[in-house]
């Protein structure tokens, strides 16, 4: 038999009833902000990744699928959703747009990770940007929205930090001083430290090595928020400030930096307590050099993804159940075996306005009953020579044990709670 790919999982079930529940509240949230539904494409050219996320990432360097088309151009499946969302912004030339533009998705996304729980190699997310306007209030708005998303499914064991990388002079300060401090220590980092060391040291304090973390505390290098000039701290006590004003907790972590290279300013992760190692359910930030990194006009821009089966980890921990999935309007039960066709008429008469079920088989009035009920449905619908002979069906409430028989446009009333 074959199975799924190592680190893929099918969605089914309750796994899919969580997985509803939480694009449907980020689809409720983001079209509630005025936000408009973008779907990318699952791969694109390699290049988008390696200049928008960065070539020095982990994510670049270790955890794209890369792989040559008939044409030997460089593909990968998308292992985020911001750099996509961008390229279509520009390609498609919404910068003419009324600005800024709100954009939300939900996919999957790809990483060649270990798989472990709560960490897959195809994974889903739903996210949110904000592209066209560098405002603190748009900051504000991003992280206000990915908070009230989760608080809104019912979670309550979660911790908002906050963060900022600064402007692109602060990051060349951060930079330069953490190379002036690592460097005569270099032989205690990791190889891929070292190489960082270099090209990006920043990405030094996003890493995984134990030794790195450890050279790290013991040189207890300042973080970078020491290093903010002017006008990023101004824009950070301004996030703070409306971030206040919405009722959102929070607390600032200096040490947050993230692990995409376009982030600029405002950056944000949400942990919840009970996940252990993997404990984020999703972050954002500033990315306002993302557009010119692809080769566009500038565009400032800020977002936010949630990763869906963390998410659904986090729910199931805090014993929260989805969104019951709908049952059931109406089961139509034929009585004779030559009603099976006419009980598939009845049924495509309903559709979509029910949700509509047909039994294949002819059944006894009792047994029909009981099919439909442990199909789930709401009503039961009894399709016999005399129904059909007048154009009606004897329908019964199966929480109710009312019956009545009736026209399909009385079906349909009465369903919907009307007074047939």
């Amino acid at each position: 038999m074959i199975r799924a790919v190592k680190g893929t999982h099918d969605l089914l079930g309750t796994a899919l009833a969580y997985h509803r529940t939480v694009v449907e509240a980020t689809r409720r949230w983001a079209e509630a902000a005025g936000a408009e539904e973008i779907a990318t494409p699952i791969f694109e050219h390699t290049e988008v990744f390696e200049r928008g996320v960065g070539r020095t990432t982990d994510i670049v360097q270790k955890e794209m699928f890369t792989f040559s088309d008939r044409g030997g151009r460089s593909l990968t499946l998308r292992p985020e959703g911001t750099a996509g969302v961008v390229r279509a912004y520009l390609e498609h030339g919404m910068k003419v747009w009324p600005q800024p533009v709100r954009l939300w998705y939900a996919g999957p996304m790809f990483r060649a990770e270990r798989p472990q729980k709560g960490r897959q190699r195809q994974f889903h997310q739903t996210g949110y940007e904000v592209i066209g306007a560098a405002e603190p209030e748009v900051d504000a708005e991003a992280v206000v929205l990915s908070w009230r998303i989760l608080a809104g499914l019912g979670l309550s064991r979660m911790r908002l930090k906050l963060g900022s990388v600064g402007d692109a002079e602060d990051r060349a300060r951060y930079n330069a001083y953490l190379r002036e401090r690592l460097a005569p220590h270099a032989q205690r980092l990791s190889e891929d430290s070292r190489r960082r060391l270099e090209t990006n040291p920043m990405r030094i304090l996003d890493s995984k090595a134990e030794a790195d973390r450890r050279l790290l505390e013991a040189l207890e290098v300042r973080p970078m928020l020491d290093f903010l000039g002017e006008a990023a701290r101004a824009h950070f006590e301004a996030v703070q400030a409306r971030l206040r004003a919405l009722g959102v907790p929070f607390e600032v972590d200096p040490t947050i930096v993230r692990g995409l290279d376009y982030y600029v300013r405002t950056s944000w992760e949400i942990h919840h307590e009970l996940l252990g190692a993997q404990s984020a359910l999703g972050g954002g930030g500033r990315y306002d050099g993302l557009s010119e990194l692809l080769g566009g006009p500038p565009a400032p821009g800020v977002g936010w993804a949630l990763g869906v089966e963390r998410v659904a980890l986090a729910m199931e921990a805090e014993g929260l159940s989805p969104a019951p999935a709908p049952g059931l309007d109406l089961y139509v039960v034929p009585l004779e075996p030559d009603l099976v066709p006419r009980a598939l008429e009845m049924a495509a008469h309903f559709w979509p306005e029910l949700r509509v079920q047909y039994a294949l088989k002819a059944r006894r009035p009792g047994k029909g009953l009981q099919e439909a009920e442990r199909k789930g449905a709401r009503f039961a619908g009894l399709l016999g020579s005399d129904e059909a002979a007048a154009g009606t069906l004897t329908v019964k409430d199966l929480k109710t044990g009312q019956q009545r028989t009736l026209r399909p446009d009385e079906v349909k009333e009465w369903i919907r709670g009307g007074t047939a």
